[in-house]
């Protein structure tokens, strides 16, 4: 799958989860492009988060494998609410989260949303 598509289907299923999740906002800054500019900062977070996914996960991943290892895969979902709230914290995207347990859920539905889509393009 094409690095815009992977893109493109990342920014849908953040769109997706901001929609269901209560705590999880996008859009909230101004790119100068009037009322797209929502759409730009939904695919500029959908392009930083794959940025965090393929250079900061990794290393997290190996730091924390023998947690990992210790609950049987599930601190993995702490990581990846972990790429989230790193994602909140870059202020010229416009994404927000509320709270650590807001991250965990959105990450969940986010990586389920996602790989749903994944295989509806693919």
């Amino acid at each position: 799958m094409g690095f815009l598509v992977r893109v493109a289907v990342t920014a849908v299923a953040i769109w997706i989860v901001a929609l269901i999740v209560p705590g999880i906002t996008w859009g909230n800054v101004s790119y100068g492009f009037g009322d797209l500019d929502k759409y730009v900062a939904l695919f500029l977070t959908g392009l930083v988060l794959g940025v965090l996914n393929a250079f900061v996960r990794p290393i997290l991943l190996i730091v924390s494998l023998p947690i990992t290892c210790a609950t049987l895969g599930l601190f993995v979902f702490v990581i990846n609410a972990l790429m989230l709230l790193i994602l909140s914290a870059i202020p010229s995207l416009g994404f927000h989260v509320d709270n650590f347990l807001t991250a965990l859920v959105g990450a969940i539905l986010i990586s389920l949303v996602s790989g749903l889509l994944s295989k509806v393009v693919h």
